[in-house]
């Protein structure tokens, strides 16, 4: 993953801004039929897979937390961390599937645009807040929890993954009309 110093804030908020106008042109487009269509390569819906990749965003404002935090202990505390993370990625894979097949029933995709332009709108207001420093700081992370988690991610690679998740789960989709 590239850093926040050859990216660029204004890059990282630009790639957010184009996921959520994406965003808004899959549900503006969707019909009921849509998304109760399977997903080409996973188990969801096309509306549980819109819930999931509205799901990234959401859990990177607390994955922030855990590098702001991580990040100013020694490398052994977050490595030791990442490697009981990994442990768990059978049944954490298991809660990744139920919880967005629970998650699309809570936030129906008729409310999924505001929550999505809310965590859009804070993470951008995070990130222009961040100091330098801060943005190089990173942590160890289980790489088998996800394919966009690196063994070690700084703050700035944390702000796009998001949208390479994001990105990734558009492909899956198989809305008729996008």
């Amino acid at each position: 993953m590239q850093t926040t110093a050859s990216v660029g804030r204004d890059a990282i908020a630009g790639e957010m801004d184009k996921a959520r106008q994406a965003f808004h042109r899959l549900l503006d487009h969707a019909t009921d039929a849509d998304l109760r269509r399977r997903s080409n390569g996973t188990k969801w819906t096309n509306e549980q897979l819109l819930f999931h990749m509205l799901f990234g965003y959401l859990v990177t404002r607390a994955l922030l937390i855990l590098v702001r935090i991580f990040g100013r202990l020694p490398d052994g505390a977050s490595k030791a961390f990442a490697q009981l993370l990994d442990a768990a990625h059978r049944p954490f894979h298991l809660i990744n599937y139920l919880g967005s097949c629970a998650g699309a029933r809570i936030i129906p995709y008729s409310h999924m645009r505001d929550r999505f332009d809310r965590v859009i709108t804070a993470l951008e207001r995070s990130l222009g807040t961040e100091h330098e420093a801060a943005l190089r700081r990173g942590m160890f992370y289980p790489p088998t929890w996800d394919p966009f988690f690196t063994g070690y991610m700084t703050l700035a690679d944390l702000y796009r993954y998001p949208t390479q998740h994001f990105n990734y789960h558009r492909n899956q989709l198989t809305l008729a009309n996008t």
